[in-house]
Order: C-alpha cells, then sequence, then structure tokens
C-alpha cells in the first residue's frame, strides 16, 4: 500500500490554499483581499513544479490502494489544468477586485480546481464520483456569483443538470460495482469480461453520461449556453475550459484501463457521440449574435473533436498523445478568446467589435491567432491538435468520423469569420463606448494565451512527446 502524500503536492496545494484563504479572507479587510488570489497563484505555481519535478525523476505510482495514479496523463492534465487556472485568475483580477465576496470567489476557484486535478488521476469510481462533486459543487456557486438574473437562472440549470446526471453517475457506478465485484479499474478489467453484457452495457453509459456532462458533450450540453452567457465572463472561461480536461482525461482513462476488453462496444457509441457533438455545436454556432454564445456552441463542437480520442482510446497508440495536446492547444487558445471578451466588457455582441482593430490592434490581433486558432488553421497548436486526433481515428479504423470531423472543420469557419470580418470593417465602426477596455490583466491574460497556443503549434513536435506514454494499471 502506498500512501506517498508527496505525488499528490498539485491536488494538496490547492486544496490547502482553498482552506487557508477562506481562513485568512474572513480576517483581511476588503483591500486586502487580493492577496488570497496571489496565495492561489502560488498554489498554482507550486503544482507546476512539483509537476515538473515528477516528470524529470519519472516517479510514475498508484497511491491510496491504487485510487489514483499519477502517470503520463495525469502529470500532462496537471500541466494543462495548472497553467489554465493561472490564466483564470490573472483574467479574474479586475472583474472581482473590491467585491465583497472576493475571497469566496479565489477559493471556489481553488476548490473546483482541485476537484479537476481529482478527476485526471482518478483510478476508482468511488475517486471519481468524489472527484466530480468536487469540481461541480463549487463551480455551481461560481455561476451565480454576479447574484443577478441571468447569473441566478444559469446556475440554477447547471445545479441541476449536475445534481441528475450526478445522480445517474453514481448509480452507474454502483452497476459496475455489481457486475465486477469491485471499484478499482484494474480489478475491473479482469472482472467485467465474465459479468452480464447487460448490466456491463448499463453501468458504462450512466458513468459516461456524468463525464460527458462534465465535458459538455451530447446528450448532456443543454446547460452549455445558458451557464456561458449567464456567468461571469471569467468564469465562463472556466467551465468551458478546466471541467472538459478532467473529464475526457477521465474517461480516457477509465475507458482504456477498465474496460477494453468488457464485450461492450463502447468505441462506436463514443464515435457516435463525437459525430452528433461537434455537428450539433457547428450547426448551432452559425447564426449565433452573442459573443459569449457563439464561444460555448463552439466549445460543444470542440468537445465532439476530442472525444474521437477516446473513441479509439484501445484501438490506436495515436489516441493519448493527440488527446493530451489537443487539450493543452484548446485550453491556451479558448482562454485567450474569453480574455478579449473580457478585457471588452461592454462588447456583448459580433457588430460591437466592429472597427476594433483601429482602436485595439493588439486585442484584435489577439482575436485573429485565436478564433482562426479554434477552426485549426497554421500554424496554431489547434491545428497540430486535430492534425494528431484525426490521424488517431483513421488509425483506430474510424476513417468516416475523421471525415465528418473535416467537414465540420471547414463549416465552422463561417461563423467564426462572422466575428473576425467586423474586427476589419473601415467604415461605420462600433460606438467607442463598447470598446472601452477593462484593465491590464485581462489584456495581459489574452496576449500570453495567443502566444502559447502559437508556441504549441510551432514547437509542437517537441512537445508531443511528453504527452507519450502508458497508463499505469
Amino acid at each position: 500500500m502506498n500512501q506517498n502524500l508527496t505525488a499528490l503536492i498539485p491536488e494538496l496545494s490547492l486544496a490547502g490554499a482553498a482552506v487557508i484563504g477562506l481562513l485568512a479572507g474572513s480576517w483581511l479587510p476588503r483591500r486586502r483581499q487580493w492577496l488570497i488570489a496571489a496565495l492561489a497563484a502560488v498554489a498554482c505555481a507550486a503544482g507546476l513544479v512539483a509537476t515538473a519535478v515528477t516528470m524529470a525523476t519519472d516517479r510514475e505510482q498508484t497511491v491510496f490502494f491504487g485510487q489514483f495514479a499519477v502517470d503520463v496523463a495525469t502529470d500532462a492534465g496537471r500541466l494543462i489544468v495548472l497553467g489554465a487556472l493561472l490564466l483564470v485568475i490573472a483574467m479574474s483580477v479586475e472583474t472581482v477586485r473590491g467585491h465583497k465576496r472576493e475571497t469566496e470567489y479565489w477559493v471556489l476557484l481553488l476548490l473546483t480546481g482541485a476537484g479537476t486535478l481529482a478527476l485526471i488521476g482518478a483510478n476508482d469510481l468511488l475517486m471519481l464520483f468524489a472527484a466530480y462533486l468536487l469540481a461541480s459543487i463549487p463551480a455551481y456557486a461560481l455561476a451565480a456569483f454576479a447574484k443577478d438574473a441571468r447569473g441566478t437562472e444559469a446556475a440554477l440549470k447547471y445545479y441541476l443538470m449536475g445534481a441528475l446526471l450526478g445522480t445517474t453517475m453514481l448509480a452507474g457506478a454502483a452497476l459496475l460495482y455489481g457486475a465486477g465485484h469491485t471499484t478499482v479499474y484494474r480489478a475491473l478489467r479482469t472482472a467485467l469480461p465474465a459479468a452480464p453484457y447487460g448490466l456491463v452495457a448499463v453501468g458504462l453509459v450512466a458513468v459516461l453520461v456524468g463525464l460527458l456532462f462534465k465535458a459538455g458533450a451530447v446528450p448532456a450540453h443543454f446547460w452549455v449556453p445558458d451557464v456561458t452567457d449567464g456567468a461571469p465572463t471569467p468564469v465562463a472561461a472556466y467551465v468551458t475550459t478546466l471541467p472538459k480536461t478532467g473529464a475526457l482525461i477521465a474517461g480516457y482513462r477509465l475507458l482504456h484501463q477498465a474496460l477494453p476488453a468488457s464485450g461492450v462496444n463502447w468505441p462506436l457509441l463514443l464515435a457516435i457521440l463525437a459525430a452528433a457533438t461537434m455537428t450539433l455545436g457547428n450547426l448551432a454556432a452559425f447564426f449565433q449574435t452573442s459573443v459569449k454564445r457563439l464561444l460555448a456552441y463552439s466549445t460543444i463542437s470542440q468537445v465532439g473533436y476530442l472525444l474521437m480520442a477516446l473513441a479509439v482510446a484501445t484501438r490506436s497508440d495515436l489516441a493519448q498523445k493527440s488527446l493530451l495536446f489537443y487539450l493543452a492547444a484548446y485550453a491556451a487558445t479558448n482562454l485567450g478568446a474569453f480574455a478579449v471578451v473580457t478585457e471588452l466588457p461592454h462588447a456583448r455582441t459580433l457588430d460591437d467589435y466592429r472597427g476594433l482593430s483601429r482602436r485595439r490592434p493588439a486585442l484584435a490581433a489577439v482575436l485573429l491567432v485565436c478564433l482562426l486558432g479554434l477552426v485549426g488553421t497554421p500554424p496554431t497548436g489547434v491545428f497540430l491538435g486535430k492534425l494528431e486526433i484525426f490521424s488517431a481515428a483513421i488509425d483506430g479504423g474510424y476513417t468516416w468520423l475523421a471525415a465528418l470531423a473535416v467537414a465540420n472543420t471547414v463549416a465552422s469557419l463561417f461563423y467564426y469569420l462572422r466575428w473576425l470580418a467586423p474586427l476589419f470593417t473601415p467604415t461605420a465602426p462600433a460606438p467607442a463606448d463598447t470598446q472601452t477596455v477593462l484593465g491590464r490583466w485581462a489584456a495581459a491574460t489574452a496576449y500570453a494565451s495567443a502566444a502559447v497556443s502559437l508556441a504549441l503549434g510551432i514547437a509542437g513536435g517537441a512537445v508531443l512527446p511528453f504527452a507519450t506514454g502508458s497508463l499505469l494499471p
């Protein structure tokens, strides 16, 4: 039995900072609440350093009766989540500065981040469900942080869907336990092939429903546009980025480690869900005028591409590295677009961005990089991520799915160009007050995110080897 707490430094740093921040925030005056944001940033940095040390020393292990795995997928997921969380913290500074609940905001962000990290390394069904709850419950509160009508409605929809599908997920875990008489993945791997087919199939679908909710995939996607539109923009950036990383890596680990020989044709199920998710997301985004709702449907379509890696989790050696690299590139690119939206709080529609290239050329350049990046245009990271994930699908025998993904990628160019075209309109720019900037932190986040997106595309060949390796049993 391995109970090495040092293996969990990234998770413990976020959880510990949340507890310390909550206690310290109760005593700090309002003008000093920014110290909790600094504490959150330090916790993320500590987690990144600990992850780098783990990767450098190749200290792969499972801890606490095999319930949590520290391997290539865990380390890559930690880097993505902690790096993205740092960007969200920076993006949030002007939005929550001086707010009467500023401490609570940072604490909730740390807690849901810790839950996301727990999802990534979960190697046991009970651990998976506990991580699901920790990642979800603080996020419901964050969605309603502004306490206005739209935010409250969004949080209520988010909570109700999360509670329903979380209960479904727990029931699925119970069915898989009944089928395999264990909850640890490595034991389920040997027990499930001899279990009743129907019991395993229903249990797997029920567990996957909870993970699909966290990822924002069809058929559990209905909350995404409402929460993205109703929540504060930094929170919208969070819920469309980090939970997806946790859910998709957790789903990949579950399918690859616990169900490779179960007899259930889950690859076809995931392929169909991937096709439906990318197509619905793109079609729904075509005629959106709200920038936040457009990004919401965009993120649904991106999940469709990412689910392709899960469909070939046991069929292609390219699946894991394509998933991890795509997640990193998508996180940077999506956060860059949301950082621009945060920096321009009064520009709510596509028309409000008319003439932005003349007034704010740097922000227009970031938006150009990030939106074309989400399409998959070279030399951004998403281009290389899509290339890898399409190759994995073909290698895994789903050429039709790769062809559909290419068609969806071409179609998505339409609605991204609907946003980009007004940026460079030489006449009739939007009123100046709609393009008033919020501050320096959101702008710096936008520039940093765009730079990372480009760097991943240009230096992707050097990064991909770090996503290669086997998962621990």
